[in-house]
């Protein structure tokens, strides 16, 4: 085959052009990949829109290559940033940053990019939004500090209007992650990964954004359903309030309207719908809502979002066991311990679709929900557990003395109570509107478990439309709406109790690695190891009929299985790390667990 001069340059003219958009980047050299890693490319790098449940049509995505530079805690701003690069939104420690190296409590993560606001954006406010970026980061735009935000899980953003000017703008975001060496809330994340402890994920680790709003615009909605009064509740924050401002606020059934509310801001609506088409795992209907605030015939900002219509609460069946109902009927709850990591990702999903396929296997492996273990995931995870149909229970990422014993701490510093507390509020304030969320866990196990009752009775204040669970196992302090016991590999059951439902929060972690797609040759481990797949289907099978008579016999209301994926070296996943194989055959578990689970 003869190449042609005039071809040739074509095609070395090409690769430098390609090299010259993507920075020189490329994957750092990690263990594992997950076959979405292929689509990952600075110019392709999660582009949907990150918060499903506020939409607004205009906006300008920031993901993409940033310079980096990674110095000294203590030290000065960089006079200049060279030529290294980050994609973002991945942590530092991610192969599909680019980067792919550790820091310590002592480094400091500077970030710079260049950016323009669109023409058309001239009068609006500007807003610069991150998902979440962990764990301290202090924002400066043209060389003007937007403030400091403290917390690696919540989303925040900054009017930096005043600070912008035509044509080139520079943002620095200055990042200080001390993982397990500070007390914040972390999860899992360890400078020495071991265990059941994994890679940390420092920095930017979801979507950075822009948005243009009028002064006067809606800031967030707070969506309530009320299915015994066959009603939704709807509440638009704004910055003030607006006196001579109306809401106008419409339910749609699939485009038809089925209800609406003018009322002015500040007000709570109480909108009715006939006849309500109740969201539940079977039938995860969306009620689509539209909300406008106008000042007289003027539409000043105008908003999308959705809800469903779905009732969690504790009652008594027909034996009189306290149990879970769902929409008012004893509903068992069956499903996966979900950690949310990824072996190229670490805490951020390499797309969309791949963040989709965790739900998508959950449930077409006959499951209904999912305990969000330690993490909280971005808008767009919950987005497809709300639209797909997979119940939540929503973990408070643990911190502060991370031990695993049975014995929780009765002291805990007062920074670390009162950023406990203030992460814990945003997540309940952040999570609220989301369907498929039932269940608040405040504490897993003894980990950092402080001052329970009381945080217990915060969260179901802050939130008495769901259910409190109030430690997840072992040590259990009599308050919250369950009682939770963690049973290896079990299965058990707490003794049956007047007030408060009972629950396996943990069980299983029947370990196999698959030889391929482990994150190291050697030393992999499960909770109990198997030598092959036949054995590791005949050992779950095992386990789960066994969780029937629980159910029957003393009133289980749920149970949860370790887990859905392996995590580095703990191999105890329905899949592997890199989701490329199921070690079960997915039909057999599939009709095991719809056939014991509608006997409920």
């Amino acid at each position: 085959m003869k190449i042609t001069f005039c071809a040739l340059a074509t095609v070395v003219l090409s690769m430098l052009q390609s090299a010259a958009v993507d920075g020189g980047w490329k994957p750092a050299e990690g263990p594992l990949k997950t076959r979405w890693a292929a689509a990952v490319s600075p110019q392709n790098v999660l582009p949907e829109y990150p918060r499903p449940q506020l939409v607004r049509e205009q906006w300008q995505n920031l993901n993409g290559l940033w310079q980096i530079v990674i110095g000294p805690r203590d030290g000065a701003q960089p006079s200049t940033f060279g030529s290294a690069s980050i994609l973002v939104p991945f942590p530092v420690e991610s192969a599909l940053s680019g980067v792919g190296r550790r820091v310590s409590e002592n480094d400091r993560i500077w970030y710079q990019r260049q950016f323009r606001v669109p023409r058309d954006w001239s009068g609006k406010r500007v807003l610069l939004h991150f998902g979440a970026v962990d764990f301290e980061a202090r924002i400066l735009v043209n060389g003007k500090e937007q403030g400091i935000h403290r917390g690696g899980y919540e989303a925040f953003s900054f009017d930096i209007t005043d600070s912008l000017h035509p044509g080139v703008n520079e943002m620095v975001v200055s990042v200080w992650d001390p993982t397990d060496a500070g007390t914040q809330p972390r999860g899992k994340q360890v400078r020495s990964p071991k265990g059941i402890w994994y890679t940390p994920a420092s920095g930017i680790w979801q979507t950075v954004w822009l948005e243009p709003v009028s002064a006067a615009h809606i800031e967030g909605l707070k969506i309530t359903p009320d299915v015994d009064g066959g009603a939704v509740l709807v509440e638009a924050v704004t910055p003030a309030l607006l006196g001579d401002y109306r809401l106008e606020i419409t339910v749609r059934d699939r485009g038809t309207k089925v209800g609406a509310a003018t009322l002015q801001p500040g007000r709570e609506a109480r909108i009715p719908i006939s006849k309500p088409k109740l969201w539940s795992p079977e039938r995860p209907f969306l009620y689509d809502l539209d909300v406008r605030l106008n000042l007289g015939s003027r539409r000043v900002d105008s908003v999308r979002s959705y809800f469903g219509m779905r009732k969690i609460s504790l009652g008594k069946d027909e034996r009189g066991f306290t149990r879970i109902l769902l929409n008012n009927k004893p509903y068992f709850q069956f499903g996966p311990l979900d950690q949310g990591f990824w072996p190229d990702g670490i805490y951020t999903a390499p797309t969309d679709d791949a963040l989709r396929f965790d739900i998508e296997m959950t449930k077409k492996l006959g499951f209904n929900m999912a305990r969000k273990h330690v993490k909280i995931e971005p808008d767009r995870w919950y987005y497809w557990c709300d639209k797909l149909g997979l119940l939540v229970w929503q973990d408070m990422p643990s911190g502060d003395i991370q031990r695993s014993g049975q014995k929780p701490s009765m002291v805990r510093s007062g920074e670390s109570g009162r950023q406990y507390e203030e992460e814990l509020g945003g997540m309940v304030a952040g999570l609220y509107n989301h369907p498929s969320i039932i269940i608040w866990v405040p504490y897993n196990e003894g980990w950092g478990q402080w001052d329970t009752a009381r945080i217990s009775g915060m969260v179901k204040r802050l939130d008495p439309s769901r259910l409190v669970n109030s430690a997840s196992g072992w040590v259990d302090q009599g308050c919250g709406d369950i009682n939770d016991i963690h049973k290896y590999p079990g299965p058990a059951a707490p003794e049956p109790e007047r007030n408060r439902a009972c629950v396996l929060g943990e069980f299983g972690g029947l370990g196999f690695p698959m030889p391929g797609h482990t994150w190291q040759a050697e030393k992999n481990w499960g909770y109990r190891s198997y030598p092959d797949r036949e054995k590791l289907q005949e050992a779950y099978l095992d386990l789960v009929a066994k969780l029937s008579p629980l159910m029957e016999e003393k009133g289980l209301s749920a149970a949860v299985y370790t887990q859905t994926t392996d995590v580095e070296i703990e191999v105890n996943g329905f899949m592997t790390y890199d989701r490329g194989v199921v070690k079960m055959d997915s039909r057999t578990i599939r009709k095991v667990n719809r056939g014991w689970m509608n006997r409920r």
